[in-house]
Formats: structure tokens, sequence, C-alpha cells
């Protein structure tokens, strides 16, 4: 697909149980390693972080959980594939992101930016565009 020239958007994030056990970095590596061969163009990919318990229930992780996830994702990246694809690879977040909670998600040094789902059809979702602008 890559060579035809099409970007991809790759979602991985762990279940509730998952996260409650404590294998989030366990199940981001997993699904991860099984891409990181297949690569051709790190130019042409997006990561998104999307906690498969906070897509569409209105949890959230909360920003230090949300930058925890992130930034063990980026070092995995660095490790197993190069320190400057870790470094310039768009890594954004995807669960449950709203009005009210992005400003404080973008804060956060290893979120670059939102994968919105239901929210996108919502009016309030060009205060989730204004409040991104110029993080």
């Amino acid at each position: 697909c890559q060579a035809k020239g099409v970007k991809v958007i790759f979602c991985i994030g762990e279940l509730l149980e998952e996260r409650e056990a404590g294998k989030t970095d366990e199940v981001n590596k997993r699904q991860l390693a099984a891409i990181i061969p297949k690569v051709t163009d790190w130019e042409k990919m997006v990561i998104a972080y999307e906690p498969v318990w906070a897509i569409g229930t209105g949890k959230v992780a909360t920003p230090d959980q949300a930058q925890e996830a992130h930034a063990a994702i980026r070092a995995y990246l660095k490790e197993a594939v190069s320190e400057d694809v870790a470094g310039k690879v768009r890594i954004q977040y995807g669960g449950s992101v709203t009005p009210e909670n992005c400003a404080e998600l973008i804060g956060k040094a290893d979120i670059d930016g939102f994968l919105v789902g239901g929210a996108s059809l919502k009016p309030s979702f060009m205060d989730i565009v204004k409040a991104s602008q110029g993080a």
C-alpha cells in the first residue's frame, strides 16, 4: 500500500482488563511489532493510541496516562526502528477526545494530535480544532 502512496493511521490500544493488569505497554509493543517490518515509509505513517476501553464510552485516559502511553510508544520506536523515526512519527490520541479534555491532552509532550471519532460530528468539534491549533 505504501508503495502506491497510501498513508496509514495505525491504531493501537489495550482493553480495560489489560490496562488494569498493567499490560498497556506490552500490548502496544506487541501491536507495533506486528507492523514494523512491513513499514516501508515512516513519513506516510501515523500511530494512534486509542485505548479500546475509551472508544465511544465517554471514558478517557487522564492526560498523564495518555502521555505515559505515548512516551512508551515513542521509546519503543526508538529501540525497534530508529531515533529519527521515533522523533518524527506522529502519535495521536484517540480515546474519547472532547472540547473539555483536549487542551490538557494536546499540551503533553508526546501527544501530537487527535484521532477524533463521534465528537467530529458535533458542532463543538471546532472547539477541539481551535484548542489544538498552535500546540
